[in-house]
């Protein structure tokens, strides 16, 4: 299995688990989502709203590079992340939508990515105005593990919440 296959895998593996995620969370009152529950992002939405900012930010960098021959119009619809605390979704409604969204452009985007543009270099300027250049294979593994840090942050909130969320295991929810 190649390394894009691999990311192929964990394409589909975060949206599955996203989806998973968010019919937990559908049960929640607003109030309960948008509850200080004293966490590094304070709510179970602001933890969803910084799993988007990763997501937003390091896909447009890879959209934005020279690498790719389809990419830019995934983004047209999409909002421009700028800072990690930036909200997205403001309730359980508009969170669904984009995160449904973004799992579907995530796993299109993946499904061409090839192992020539894996190995290629993109350049970028950071939140913090650094300018990195780095392979789009190691941006692509920074998305994926930025995603599954924070959702075991959320997953923890939701535990304490009393809130079942189901199997977050890899190859069962690939095997689904």
């Amino acid at each position: 299995m190649t390394l894009v296959n691999n990311f192929q895998h964990l394409a589909k593996y975060n949206q599955r688990l996203n989806q998973q995620l968010l019919l937990a969370c559908q049960t929640m009152s607003h109030e309960t989502l948008t509850k200080d529950l004293g966490a590094f992002f304070p709510s179970v939405l602001d933890h969803w709203n910084h799993i988007l900012f990763g997501d937003l930010i390091l896909l447009r960098r890879l959209l934005a590079s020279d690498c790719f021959d389809v990419g830019i119009e995934l983004l047209a619809e999409l909002p421009i992340a700028t800072e990690p605390r930036q909200i997205f979704a403001k309730n359980f409604a508009e969170l669904k939508a984009l995160r449904t969204r973004l799992d579907q452009d995530l796993v299109t985007f993946f499904q061409q990515l090839t192992d020539v543009q894996s190995q290629q270099t993109i350049s970028y300027q950071t939140t913090e105005g650094v300018r990195v250049s780095q392979s789009v294979a190691l941006v692509c593994q920074h998305l994926f593990n930025h995603q599954a840090h924070h959702r075991g942050q959320l997953t923890c909130l939701l535990s304490q919440l009393g809130i079942e969320y189901g199997c977050t295991d890899l190859p069962v929810i690939i095997a689904l």
